[in-house]
């Protein structure tokens, strides 16, 4: 396995820096930022000390029921926490996806739940202490529950054994969190600091504020082909409804001619051709809530202070039409971020922590050709940001084919866990997915290799109807 010594060296430097102030000595307070002051939140179930066990399934060979769990809050955040009684020593964190703006905080179990409980892993899961799009809070709430499970489960009654191996694992947001939690600046810059052995981002943000770039540009050349380019990005309520007739007769799934334009814009954004994407319009529904996010003044609901997001490097491609790209290029409107607007903080990690691509340990990532909310796209960015540090030994990226955001089979998430952990405790590198080859990722099957449609006991309805909209349309790899 590829040595860890440039990762040590670089968080090596990295804490030198912390301690010698960082080059900034000055003694100037933090800004703080509107969702700062959100302070309402409220686990669901602030009294909880335990919750259901899972429903035993035919395939099982361990009860289920047995296994102890347990409930609670922590710094604000409320947690679940499982622990088999044949623990085999290691700890998945499992961090979940966007849960709104609600002052209401939910955990969410793990999909691959039952797995865990068969094969002897405990899992813990945080609600985090704060909503929105607050992965800061994520990795911090999900990297002190990790450093308190030996104290939560001795206070329960159970004395464990430090865990011998700890993985992370998340959706859509929570991949997000996952990333951000093993990067090293995250291992030099977090309040609470944990050491992962192993990730499985799902879905992932994993082009961190790139994401918010992605739906400034979907607006702005939505706004250019039904002939207002230059209404306020932030103004986009006083022509939603023009520019929703102009690009669809019955959104999203009947574009007129320019929407067909704009759809091959839209393509290009997300990834470029490929099997599934328009399923992902016509059936995944993955990009409704795209258009649902215009408007936005850059700042992440009022996680930043200031507009973050840019499309000044984009080019605009309409698949076929030279002159027709060639106008919208000239014609959509240019955001430019305001600089510095996530910058590195003094007081822990960055308001929305950063997937540089310094990592370290193995990881093996999942993600939909069908998804527009969390595009395909955020994998070709990770994996180029992970080469330009010369980390790619450690990434492995499997395309799936689904037809919208995270909606994954079970057992495509439980191969993908097993072999990172098999890579992990030193077996061959996975196999994986050539994300950034035009050509491949364009195949007709493209995406097939790691796509399994069996349904098991833990799958949700929703993924099972996608899959059979897949399977009818022509689209799915089994026969």
């Amino acid at each position: 396995m590829q040595s860890m010594r440039p990762l040590f060296l670089s968080l090596l430097a990295a804490a030198t820096l912390a301690a010698c102030g960082g080059g900034d000595d000055d003694n100037t307070p933090e800004d703080t930022r509107p969702q700062d002051s959100r302070n309402s939140f409220v686990p669901a179930e602030p009294n909880a000390t335990t919750f259901p066990a899972l429903a035993a399934a035919p395939s099982d060979t361990v009860d289920p029921g047995t296994t102890s769990r347990w409930a609670g809050v922590l710094g604000g955040a409320a947690y679940r926490i499982e622990v088999p009684q044949n623990w085999n020593g290691r700890l998945v964190m499992y961090a979940h996806g966007y849960a709104g703006t609600g002052n209401t905080l939910g955990v969410s179990n793990p999909s691959i739940r039952r797995y865990l409980i068969q094969q002897g892993y405990a899992w813990a899961a945080s609600s985090y202490s704060k909503n929105y799009y607050d992965v800061r809070a994520g990795v911090e709430d999900t990297n002190a529950l990790a450093l308190a499970f030996n104290s939560i489960a001795t206070a329960r009654g159970r004395t464990l054994s430090p865990p011998q191996r700890s993985y992370i694992i998340g959706h859509s947001m929570g991949g997000h969190i996952t990333a951000a939690a093993i990067e090293a600046e995250a291992q030099s810059t977090a309040n609470n600091r944990y050491r992962y052995h192993g990730a499985v981002p799902m879905c992932g943000v994993l082009g961190d504020t790139e994401l918010f770039d992605y739906f400034t540009a979907a607006q702005v050349t939505a706004q250019a082909l039904a002939g207002v380019p230059q209404q306020p990005v932030a103004q986009w309520a006083a022509v939603s409804a023009q520019v929703t007739s102009a690009l669809f007769t019955n959104f999203p799934s009947a574009p007129t001619a320019l929407g067909q334009s704009y759809l091959s814009v839209i393509q290009n954004l997300t990834g470029g051709p490929r099997p599934l994407f328009g399923l992902g319009v016509a059936v995944g529904g993955s990009f409704a809530p795209v258009w649902g996010v215009f408007g936005s003044d850059g700042t992440v609901n009022g996680i930043l202070n200031a507009n973050v997001t840019d499309t000044t490097r984009f080019t605009y491609v309409i698949d076929g039409n030279p002159t027709a790209s060639a106008a919208l290029n000239a014609q959509a409107q240019k955001v430019t971020a305001t600089p510095d607007a996530n910058r590195l903080r003094r007081d822990g990690l960055r308001w929305i922590p950063k997937t540089n691509g310094e990592i370290g340990i193995p990881v093996v990532t999942l993600h939909t050709l069908g998804d527009l909310y969390v595009p395909f796209s955020m994998e070709q960015i990770y994996q180029r940001r992970v080469a330009a540090k010369g980390n790619s030994a450690w990434l492995v990226q499997r395309a799936i084919r689904g037809a919208s955001h995270c909606d994954f089979t079970v057992a495509e998430q439980v191969e993908a866990f097993e072999a990172m952990v098999q890579w992990e405790q030193g077996g061959a590198r996975p196999g994986g997915d050539d994300v950034v080859t035009a050509t491949t990722v364009a195949a007709p099957t493209y995406g097939c290799t790691y796509t399994r449609d069996t349904l098991g006991p833990d799958d949700s309805s929703t993924t099972a109807q996608l899959r059979a909209a897949i399977a009818q349309s022509g689209a799915s790899c089994t026969p």
